[in-house]
């Protein structure tokens, strides 16, 4: 290794013989090693030193390795992890990739295999981190990174982390959702945040130009193309060269120009109209649809082909009504700006209406919002928003009752079983969620369910003792049978 500061690997195995053969193996090719004989002490090595890559044994002891991948990735995530399996165990190691593994080398492994698997998750690593100061530089500089990001859900939390993961990457990107869900947004945030973020970003609506139009502003056209092409043209691909290309609605395509631009992303390269230079094109795509593609390619309105080119890496933004917890921060974010740029002093909104807007289902998701909050603070007399300053169609909307009532002198574990069954109902069965809202683990929740379960049990138990009849006992039997006589004589 011809670095400066010396590449470091940490080995971890349970075995002595396999730490000290790897040892001997890495330290001649120039890096500096540090082993570990258990997954608790490689966690040790992991906090106090600087680790480039972790090579660990996959069956381990206590701790296994794919506990330990998991647990390193909270404590140093920039950490290449390769695992040590087993022919019987290779279907774990797969699975550990997802878990954020950088590959896995299977028993017995050759030496030039594992070498090379090394230099290469140590090349992408220092990549990784060098893209990380790049960007902390950056968000120095623009510390808004994610200012058209808002959303504090666990589902948008994972929409950006996913994003952040696959920035770095030259991987093509396919953004679901639907309209208004803020699909563009996540494409710039991918844009910059990658390796192209000093290149252009060049977006297209698909939807917006017929194909005539669509193909010349992707490909360009020579002059004397077509009648009104009276200079030459350069197009989107050639604006974007070495940066990004967004193509916004990519489902809207028609099949005549989805032949053309999978040519351009299988071969590189295209012409423009009515040109015949060939003009290479390094780009980085990023596309967005509301249309589903799967059904689209069933109903042969797109290609399989391009579909798997533009679907490396999917991300999927949840609709607005899926992540209602976000919708104060939203409604908080625009006013913010629209009071600004109208000049106008808004000291917040009234809770009854952001109830009935936190209750909307939001069929235009972030974009509707947007134009409503922009729309109550032009039109508001008052420093509030309240319900009259909201759009018919949303203020009419009725609340759900967000509270109930519980009588005075409820026992203490009755109105505990109330609470929790009514945010059980509320959350639609979510015990995740209910714990969430409760301030408590899901764990207590599983727990407290099944001893409500085990004491309704109990009580239909004891219910059916106290209803279910005795065995009529000889007495009673000539006693109701008098009386059942004299009823008769009496009528």
């Amino acid at each position: 290794m011809n670095n400066s500061t010396k590449q470091t690997v940490l080995i971890v195995d349970d075995q002595e013989s396999i730490r000290l053969a790897l040892s001997k193996m890495l330290s001649k090719e120039g890096y500096e090693v540090f082993m570990a004989e258990s997954g608790e002490t490689a966690l040790d090595i992991l906090r106090e030193k600087k680790i480039n890559v972790m090579l660990s044994d996959l069956k381990m002891h206590k701790m296994d390795g794919l506990r330990l991948l998991k647990a390193s990735k909270l404590i140093k995530p920039e950490v290449e992890v390769i695992l040590i399996t087993a022919h019987g165990t290779i279907e774990k190691a797969v699975g550990a990739m997802k878990d954020g593994a950088y590959d896995f080398i299977t028993k017995p492994f050759k030496k030039i295999v594992i070498t090379n698997m090394i230099r290469k998750a140590v090349e992408k690593q220092a990549l990784v981190v060098e893209n990380r100061h790049l960007h902390e530089q950056l968000a120095h500089s623009e510390h808004d990174r994610h200012a058209d990001i808002i959303g504090q859900s666990d589902v948008m939390r994972d929409v950006i982390k996913l994003a952040e993961q696959v920035a770095p990457s030259q991987a093509s990107v396919l953004i679901q959702g639907e309209s208004g869900t803020g699909k563009e947004a996540i494409a710039s945030l991918i844009h910059s945040i990658g390796a192209r973020t000093d290149k252009p970003f060049v977006k297209v609506s698909c939807a917006a130009l017929p194909d005539t139009l669509l193909e010349s502003e992707l490909f360009g056209y020579e002059k004397g193309a077509f009648t009104g092409a009276v200079n030459q043209k350069e197009g989107r691909f050639e604006l974007a060269h070495n940066g990004t290309l967004f193509l916004d609605e990519v489902g809207e395509i028609t099949p005549s120009i989805q032949v053309k631009l999978l040519r351009v992303l299988q071969e590189g390269e295209f012409e423009r109209l009515g040109g015949t230079r060939v003009i290479k094109s390094n780009v980085r795509i990023i596309s967005a649809t509301n249309v589903n593609l799967a059904n689209a390619i069933k109903e042969k309105k797109f290609r399989e082909d391009l579909f798997y080119r533009l679907n490396v890496i999917t991300i999927d933004i949840p609709p607005l009504r899926d992540r209602r917890e976000d919708i104060p921060l939203l409604i908080s974010h625009f006013l913010k700006i629209y009071q600004e740029k109208n000049n106008k002093k808004i000291d917040g909104i009234s809770e009854e209406a952001q109830d009935i807007m936190t209750d909307y289902h939001w069929p235009g998701n972030v974009r509707e919002i947007k134009n409503v909050i922009e729309r109550a603070v032009v039109l508001t007399q008052d420093r509030v928003i309240t319900q009259k300053d909201l759009p018919g169609s949303i203020s009419s909307n009725k609340v759900e009752d967000r509270k109930f009532s519980i009588p005075f002198g409820t026992p203490l574990r009755e109105i505990e079983r109330k609470i929790i069954v009514e945010t059980l109902k509320r959350s639609k069965g979510d015990k995740e969620v209910t714990a969430k809202l409760l301030g408590i683990t899901p764990r207590t929740i599983y727990r407290k369910m099944n001893l409500l379960e085990e004491e309704e049990k109990r009580e239909e138990l004891n219910k059916e003792e106290v209803v279910k009849e005795e065995p009529e006992s000889e007495e009673a039997r000539r006693i109701r049978e008098e009386e059942e006589a004299n009823d008769n004589i009496n009528s």
